[in-house]
């Protein structure tokens, strides 16, 4: 197998190479330390295989998945980054498996072990690009830190979320979590079919809800499973009339 090394860190390249020398009929046939560098030489090394930082200078690791996306020859892709959220991405679809900075021999020979001996890369990397680029699925879990520690929790546990200043409050089945983020930005990543924006400070998981009463001036008082009362207001209560339909 040909494989060429992207990242633009020496001692991240070195420690894939030296990772790389516990497998057999591996050859390392060039590095690159940068996204234009990396489509000049998967173009000219026709790798079987590339280890692909997210973030580099200039042309980041998805640019040079874009440019290499409707070539004759397109290699297996392996991420390597940083950044969790990439990694989720990746992981999601199980296209194409990533490496989450800082990873062991073992992590990376679990990801050596998944690449398939025949399968339409092209395909996958389309539909790795169609998920990063453009439509993206609704998030099916969270990564969130609790007590010095990042956990994923399903989003299946989430029963609301609370808008504090810069932050925001997840409630999840007796535990609240913090994260620093806007609810516009939140609302997006959540399946409008299990979540309702009720008012400018709440997100609440649809089937959380046990009862709905008219208050005043079109707004709802919203009640929850767990007792907790919340206000449904006219602005966003016009927003979803599919809920409040009668049937």
């Amino acid at each position: 197998m040909r494989v060429l090394i992207v990242d633009d860190e020496a001692p991240a390249r070195r420690k894939i190479a030296r990772f790389l020398l516990e497998h057999q009929n591996i050859t390392v046939v060039a590095e690159a330390t940068g996204g234009n560098d990396a489509i000049a030489r998967i173009r000219a090394d026709k790798p079987d295989l590339v280890f692909l930082d997210v973030q580099m200078p200039g042309i980041d690791g998805f640019g040079v998945l874009e440019a290499i996306a409707a070539d004759s020859h397109v290699p297996h892709i392996i991420f390597v980054t940083a950044h969790e959220r990439y990694a989720v991405r990746a992981f999601d679809i199980c296209a194409i498996d990533y490496l989450l900075k800082p990873f062991d021999q073992e992590r990376f020979d679990r990801a050596m072990a998944r690449i398939p001996e025949t399968v339409d890369i092209s395909l996958q990397l389309r539909m790795l690009l169609d998920n990063m680029r453009g439509e993206k699925p609704f998030a099916s879990r969270l990564l969130v830190s609790a007590e010095g520690r990042s956990v994923f929790v399903p989003v299946t546990e989430l029963a609301r979320v609370e808008s504090n200043r810069n932050n925001l409050e997840l409630h999840c089945r007796g535990t609240v979590y913090t994260i620093r983020s806007t609810l516009e930005a939140f609302e997006e990543r959540l399946d409008p079919g299990d979540f309702v924006r009720i008012n400018r400070s709440h997100l609440v998981r649809i089937d959380r809800i046990k009862e709905l009463r008219p208050w005043f001036h079109g707004e709802y008082k919203v009640i929850l499973l767990d007792g907790t009362e919340l206000s449904w207001s006219r602005r966003y209560s016009a927003k979803r009339p599919d809920l409040l339909k009668s049937t």
